[in-house]
């Protein structure tokens, strides 16, 4: 499934696939049912439209138990906009003449994403999200919990009201090694830029990135997933 397919060229697939299977052993799996899954997952790519790719469905479960912090860049903007900061709160404005807002197209985005995620049951304990209205909306339209504001994955453009970049840096990947509540993931939403500099790969407006804390104060990207992956995992997955 392509919802994998990004994560098979930087993760490979045994690897991502050995790491679910295990994670659901440790959450009650069977052994040999792990075992199972591993040899099916790591016997090589599976279709994108495959309604029985088990990986997809391996992914789902493991989000199910919990323990993921789910980053997402903020939906789909007006490019024809650009962001004027000049004082400190100027982020939080929502007027489309001073800051970049969310297009149609990405208001749309944020609500079928968040649809998909409730549809497949997988149980959202935080919601947090930058200052920005742009990732503010996101978050809200989604509907998957009060949202809380934190500067902890400010746009870097922005930076210099925080501390400077590697402040934020710091911050932002400290709140990815964060354990979620038990049984629960944590979603994030904030900016390209902050995944780029503080995480190994550069989201999509609209993709978000699934993180494991490792325990050790860092954390692994497990997979991508982008809003046709999480429809058509609610869709293959959702009775």
């Amino acid at each position: 499934m392509h919802l994998i397919g990004n994560s098979y060229q930087k993760l490979g697939l045994q690897r991502l696939s050995a790491y679910l299977a295990a994670d659901l052993a440790a959450n009650g799996m069977t052994r040999l049912a792990a075992v199972l899954l591993l040899a099916i997952c790591a016997a090589g790519p599976v279709g994108s439209d495959s309604i029985s790719d088990p990986a997809g469905e391996v992914l789902v479960q493991s989000l199910r138990n919990g323990g993921y912090n789910i980053y997402f860049r903020h939906a789909q903007t007006d490019w024809s906009k650009h962001d004027q900061i000049d004082n400190a709160g100027d982020w939080t404005s929502c007027d489309p003449s001073r800051m970049r807002q969310l297009a149609d197209e990405g208001r749309g985005t944020a609500s079928a994403i968040g649809d998909a995620i409730r549809a497949l049951g997988i149980p959202v304990g935080l919601v947090l999200a930058s200052p920005y209205c742009r990732t503010v909306e996101t978050a809200r339209l989604m509907d998957l919990g009060p949202v809380e504001t934190t500067t902890d994955i400010m746009n870097l453009r922005a930076a210099a009201f925080f501390g400077g970049r590697s402040a934020i840096l710091r911050r932002a990947r400290i709140r990815l090694a964060d354990s979620p509540p038990a049984g629960t993931n944590v979603v994030l939403v904030g900016h390209g830029n902050v995944a780029r500099e503080a995480t190994p790969i550069y989201p999509d407006e609209a993709e978000a990135a699934l993180f494991r804390p490792d325990g050790n104060g860092g954390f692994e990207l497990i997979g991508r997933l982008d809003v046709h992956q999480w429809m058509l995992l609610a869709e293959q997955l959702t009775p």
